[in-house]
């Protein structure tokens, strides 16, 4: 918390405890996403402290100063002012691409570097950077994790195609149906382009908008019926998943797959909870933890403690996006934001627990080049990765047993 005595910069630098960010929305629709995400940053804080803590600034411990967007825009502005009004030097967060929009000129304007852990949309990094570029800011301070609109597609369709391979099988009619938000539209959007871009005989025969705060999607899944695709590519949220699936079931619609290209609400503990065979067969190409690394098993049976037996999902980004920013103050040895942004510019963190790519650095746009995808498939109410082949815990059904 941000209570005690507020102290001038210069001494900060021999603070005994140095104050992180972590904002998320712990309350409203997409609370439980933001919770476990809080869970996993705590986690990540909890194993430094435990080692001694930021061993380039003497030892200092870290603290969490923790922040609810209560899922609306307008509150993350604020909420990210407070957190840093009450001394966090980096920031991390945010989940909803249209939060995170809200909370990037606050660090901007405020000189604190953040670090996205989760939220996709290219347009968050792409507006800083091409103001940097452009003069009109001097410094860019927004850094993300996690794998972009851009990225989402494009590794959408490789894992998509590597599975027909895998499966000898495919599938070209394909529809598309997503959250009109922030997310989804330009994920939606990256997806078609990618398919076009691939040559590979896909056709999107539509891409189908649905509200985010929808509260019945029977008119979109007649309209997916009635177009007859072989595979449904839905983007949604948690709570617009837990719609769609029990009706696609009422309404009988014939598929040969669901494969998503990433979205949250396939794979995650709550809706496999809720959902369960409605979700079985449901492919997600989506950030996932590294399931053959020990150090990301140890990790998630804390998580699993914690949360009352949960798995970890992209949640895993938020343990990884603590160590990044543990790692950045080891390296800059100071909390002052211009020597924090050119450790950051430096970063090449080699040991994340999702899967990557190599290495996380940052590209001159402030993305993560190592930040990639799965293909994860829910198997007996279980999500497995089936992509790529060397981190694959099981084979990939395609096209789904008929019932």
């Amino acid at each position: 918390g941000g209570a005690g005595l507020s102290v001038p910069r210069p001494l900060r630098a021999q603070a005994k405890t140095v104050k992180v960010g972590a904002i998320y929305p712990v309350t409203g629709p997409l609370a439980e996403v933001g919770q476990l995400q809080r869970t996993a940053a705590q986690i990540a804080v909890d194993t430094i402290n435990a080692a001694g803590g930021i061993k380039g600034m003497g030892g200092a411990r870290l603290e969490l100063v923790t922040g609810d967007t209560e899922s609306k825009p307008e509150v993350a502005r604020s909420v990210t002012e407070r957190v840093i009004n009450d001394g966090a030097v980096m920031i991390m967060g945010g989940f909803h691409s249209g939060h995170i929009m809200a909370m990037v000129p606050v660090a901007q304007q405020r000189h604190v570097p953040f670090i996205i852990d989760v939220g996709a949309s290219d347009a968050i990094t792409q507006n800083v950077a091409q103001s940097v570029k452009e003069g009109k800011q001097k410094t860019q301070y927004v850094y993300r994790i996690f794998p972009s609109t851009t990225t989402f597609g494009t590794r959408a369709v490789q894992n998509m195609l590597a599975v027909f391979q895998e499966t000898k099988a495919s599938a070209k009619r394909i529809v598309v149906l997503y959250t009109n938000d922030a997310f989804g539209k330009p994920q939606a959007e990256s997806f078609v382009k990618a398919l076009g871009a691939a040559n590979a005989g896909f056709e999107v025969l539509e891409s189908i908008p649905y509200p985010e705060d929808a509260k019945d999607l029977s008119t979109e899944v007649s309209r997916v019926k009635a177009l007859k695709p072989d595979i449904l590519s839905p983007i949604t949220r948690p709570a617009t998943a837990v719609l769609l699936f029990p009706e696609l079931a009422r309404q009988r619609v014939e598929l040969r797959g669901v494969i998503s290209p990433g979205a949250p609400g396939m794979t995650q503990p709550r809706q496999l909870e809720i959902l369960k065979e409605h979700l079985e067969y449901v492919m997600a190409s989506v950030p996932w933890p590294n399931v053959k690394s020990a150090r990301t098993h140890k990790v998630a049976e804390e998580f699993m403690k914690r949360t009352g037996g949960k798995g970890m999902d992209e949640t895993s980004y938020s343990y990884d996006g603590i160590q990044v920013i543990a790692d950045v103050l080891d390296r800059a040895k100071s909390t002052d934001p211009e020597q924090l942004v050119d450790a950051i510019k430096k970063t090449s963190f080699a040991d994340p627990i999702m899967l990557a790519a190599g290495p996380i650095r940052f590209n001159e746009g402030g993305e993560n080049v190592a930040a990639t995808t799965a293909m994860v498939q829910i198997l007996k109410n279980k999500p497995l990765v089936v992509w790529p082949k060397e981190s694959a815990q099981a084979s990939p059904v395609f096209p789904r047993p008929k019932v």
